[in-house]
């Protein structure tokens, strides 16, 4: 049986271009929709969901090409770019009756969370991020032999092929390596939901390289004609992250302020899995974005 977060309920809702998502929702009041990260499924928001569901509608979807949700083929490169997948999560969200809601995101999601703040402020009242800085910049910090620490961004950039092949024969071993590494505590990521966790990425390596591809390409334009415009996030915006600035040599908190005016910026001691290794901080940073 499917891990999920309790007492929440199950639906498939269009999001675009006919790609169906699988989603739960909980709780009751204003809308916040949360999207998780690599490798994971909306699982990982369970104790974060049920910290906020005392006083909000929490909807928690696995994003397209991940866990349940449709895995459409990477036919051209707007399939799995982040403006795509920005607008599955707006057509969910209006799908429920939902035309303005907050927004928050881990990793992968956090991506799709930044590019939905760019392409519709008018729908995003709140904009949550953890543990990234946008694709643009992520490339940008990446330098020298401290670049081995994003060594599956390289990896599934390549061309369709070898990374879905190599990454397929291991899956196990290769997903499993982040969920090992990326945790200060092991203990939070029980047994059964790291199986869990395992069981969906082997099911969607062809859409989860998909996924990465895209933000060596598309997604970079994206950010980069965003960039050059001047845009920026109108909304508040909160970022909790890792000490990746010192560790990769770069101001993490710079690099926001420039895409986020009204910037809360905190740094965490958890790991990368943070809404799962510190629930309590995680929940009341969003607390605190919302009544911002």
């Amino acid at each position: 049986m499917t891990l999920t977060i309790p007492g929440f309920d199950h639906i498939r809702l269009p999001g675009a271009d006919g790609v169906e998502l699988a989603a739960v929702v909980g709780g009751s009041g204003s809308p916040v929709v949360q999207l998780h990260g690599f490798p994971q499924t909306h699982l990982m928001w369970r104790h974060v969901a049920e910290r906020l569901a005392d006083g909000h509608t929490v909807i928690c979807p696995d994003l397209r090409g991940y866990g349940a949700s449709d895995k459409p083929a990477a036919t051209d490169p707007d399939v799995y770019a982040k403006r795509t997948m920005a607008g599955d999560v707006v057509s969910l969200a209006a799908a429920l009756g939902h035309e303005r809601f907050a927004l928050v995101g881990h990793d992968r999601g956090a991506l799709v969370a930044f590019r939905a703040g760019l392409d519709h402020p008018e729908t995003i009242t709140h904009l949550g991020i953890l543990d990234i800085v946008p694709t643009l910049d992520m490339w940008n910090v990446l330098h020298g032999v401290s670049a081995a620490v994003g060594y599956h961004l390289f990896l599934m950039a390549q061309p369709p092929g070898l990374p879905e092949a190599m990454i397929a024969n291991s899956s196990d071993a290769f997903f499993g390596s982040f969920l090992d590494t990326w945790a200060n505590d092991p203990t939070a990521m029980p047994e059964d939901v790291r199986a869990e966790y395992l069981r969906a990425s082997a099911a969607a390596v062809t859409s989860i390289v998909a996924d990465y591809r895209a933000s060596a390409g598309i997604d970079v334009m994206h950010d980069q004609a965003d960039l050059d415009a001047g845009s920026q996030l109108a909304m508040p915006v909160t970022v909790v992250q890792q000490d990746w600035g010192a560790q990769l040599g770069y101001d993490a908190a710079g690099v926001w302020k420039v895409w986020a005016p009204d910037l809360d910026h905190r740094l965490t001691r958890a790991g990368h899995f943070m809404a799962e290794e510190a629930p309590e901080e995680i929940a009341e940073a969003i607390q605190d974005l919302l009544a911002r």
